[in-house]
């Protein structure tokens, strides 16, 4: 009996030291690098297909790298985030033109905008699929939200 009851409390120890791990799973996960060629499973006359992966980071904090295109007023709360250095704003009309090489990111706090050739890192959580900004009237298919920038790395 003395034995049963001394496994019952270790397999309850492992549950709680399980469990209590759990967070660091997750926040491990928060930091996944997302690149502009993992968004999409395929782009078409047929319309847009989230990859697996995006589809699975979807709600999720993601870091990606990429350049902060010029934003349409000096300080903004918002940019587009371009995988090559773009010398203009690339935003469309529509998500029918959608480029598949552009994500918004709508930032915490105002932010100055950098030199369009300078590599950026922007961190926030990913929200994919079409959506219209409701102050700019500008239709998006990815998004960073509550995002946060910085300098990135080579």
């Amino acid at each position: 009996m003395t034995r049963a009851l001394s496994a019952a409390a270790g397999q309850r120890r492992r549950f709680v030291v399980g469990a209590t791990l759990l967070p660091l799973v997750r926040t491990a996960r928060a930091d996944e690098l997302l690149g502009f060629d993992t968004l999409y499973k395929s782009v078409g006359v047929l319309g847009i297909q989230y990859s697996e992966r995006a589809l699975a980071l979807r709600g999720q904090p993601v870091r990606m790298r990429g350049y902060m295109a010029p934003p349409l007023k000096p300080e903004s709360r918002f940019f587009v985030l371009t995988r090559e250095p773009v010398a203009v704003c690339p935003f469309c009309a529509s998500d029918a033109e959608w480029p598949v090489d552009i994500v918004v990111v709508y930032l915490r706090d105002t932010l100055a905008p950098v030199d369009f050739n300078r590599r950026v890192e922007a961190s926030g959580r990913l929200e994919i699929g079409s959506r219209t900004d409701p102050t700019t009237g500008f239709v998006s298919q990815v998004r960073l939200v509550d995002a946060q920038v910085h300098e990135a790395g080579r």
